[in-house]
């Protein structure tokens, strides 16, 4: 049999070669496909109003389960990738029953004075590549820190269901930010991903400065991922690129430098990864690269279960998928249960195989981690509608209807056996 249809009620689980959970990435509102909401929020610090596009995981938009927290990732230059990157999100964490990342929040910080905001130090005109003015505009980086630290951050945390690891996305000058909030505000952030830094700022006195502070600086809780794209002529390779001095090859040259000087500084223990994309471009590297920062950012959190494991699920298989999310928890610093969809299939699995003590277990475990959540109530009703147990099925559809009224499936079938 290439495939087992389990149906009970009208959930219906398939399991195939591999487990799938495949569904349209994006929201769906009647004739609209919707990846974000736009939100805003006035600052004090830099007078004005900030547009801010949110994006959350499909399971905090669907009602019917229970009230997690997720990590955030903040994307600075939200115009130009919050779309891919929440396309590479979703597609990492929920589709196909993939978990290179958790699934988070996306928080997409569009620009008003890019050149002001994203330059962590004043710069004297230095051409080509500061005019005079983007000279006049520059150094308002710290002001913008400020802003994140104290005024976004904490509005970000107040109004969605945050959980405390926070990612920095940024390329080019929002690289060359998020190296200055590395360098200078170290735990403001947990992971950091710098695409193509521009590390050449400010006659390359910002990439000495940053070497200076990061050289006896303990970064062990820290994680960065660096791109390097190929910004070369033709003819020119990395080992020449390294010799030459003209202005044009400032770029690349400062992040081999600054990579050079984190790869020797072991001591810092700063778990870093760099890749350089031959391939790429300083505009097209962002796509790959945010896709490889992640999966080395979150490699803790994929779930590696074999096809034998998958198929023949039994008690020791849970014990692993525990077991995994408790290295997942001590990553992110608070306790990540295993997921209330991961539960209920391998639940409505079990019931299928009629091993009812694994089932019951599962069942009762969502209603332990997850309380607040009609869905688990549901399922239990399930379980014990399967077992004979009318009393306790009426109980948990009752439950399940108390927490959303709504709840369509659990109202049909406590008419049923009412």
């Amino acid at each position: 049999m290439n495939s087992l249809q389990i149906v009970f009620g009208k959930k219906i689980l398939f399991f195939s070669l591999f487990v799938l959970s495949t569904s349209l990435a994006f929201a769906q509102n009647k004739n609209r496909i919707e990846i974000g909401t736009i939100d805003s929020i006035s600052s004090k610090i830099l007078n004005e109003n900030r547009k801010i596009w949110i994006h959350l995981p499909k399971s905090a938009r669907n009602t019917g389960l229970a009230k997690q927290k997720y990590p955030v990732v903040y994307l600075l230059d939200a115009e130009g990738h919050f779309s891919s990157v929440v396309g590479i999100i979703e597609e990492m964490s929920e589709v196909n029953g993939n978990t290179n990342c958790p699934e988070m929040i996306i928080v997409g910080i569009t620009n008003t004075n890019r050149n002001r905001d994203l330059t962590p130090t004043h710069s004297e005109v230095d051409p080509p590549f500061v005019p005079q003015s983007l000279s006049d505009q520059s150094g308002g980086g710290e002001k913008f820190v400020e802003f994140l630290q104290k005024e976004l951050i904490p509005y970000i945390d107040g109004k969605y269901p945050t959980a405390p690891f926070k990612t920095l996305i940024g390329h080019s000058f929002g690289g060359l930010t998020a190296l200055n909030i590395l360098a200078n505000h170290t735990d403001l952030f947990h992971s950091y991903i710098a695409i193509d830094p521009s590390l050449w700022w400010d006659r390359q006195k910002f990439l000495a400065d940053t070497k200076k502070k990061l050289a006896n600086k303990n970064l062990s809780k820290v994680s960065l991922f660096m791109a390097a794209a190929n910004t070369m002529d033709e003819g020119m390779n990395i080992e020449k690129v390294r010799k030459d001095t003209t202005l044009l090859t400032k770029h690349i040259r400062s992040i081999l430098d600054f990579n050079d000087f984190l790869e020797n500084n072991k001591k810092s223990n700063l778990n870093y990864e760099y890749q350089y994309y031959s391939d790429d471009n300083h505009g097209s590297v962002p796509l790959i690269a945010i896709y490889d920062g992640l999966r080395f950012l979150f490699k803790f959190n994929q779930l590696k279960l074999s096809i034998t494991e998958q198929f023949n699920f039994n008690k020791a298989v849970f014990t692993k998928i525990e077991k995994h999310f408790q290295n997942v928890s001590k990553h992110l610093g608070y306790t990540v249960n295993v997921p209330e969809n991961t539960v209920n299939a391998y639940g409505y699995q079990s019931l299928g195989k009629k091993d009812m003590e694994l089932a019951g277990y599962l069942f009762r475990l969502n209603v332990t981690n997850y309380p607040q959540s009609p869905n688990v109530y549901d399922s239990l009703g399930d379980f014990y509608e399967a077992n004979g147990d009318k009393k306790n099925a009426i109980v948990s559809y009752e439950k399940a209807l108390l927490l959303d009224k709504n709840f369509s499936e659990a109202k049909e079938k406590l008419g049923k056996l009412k």
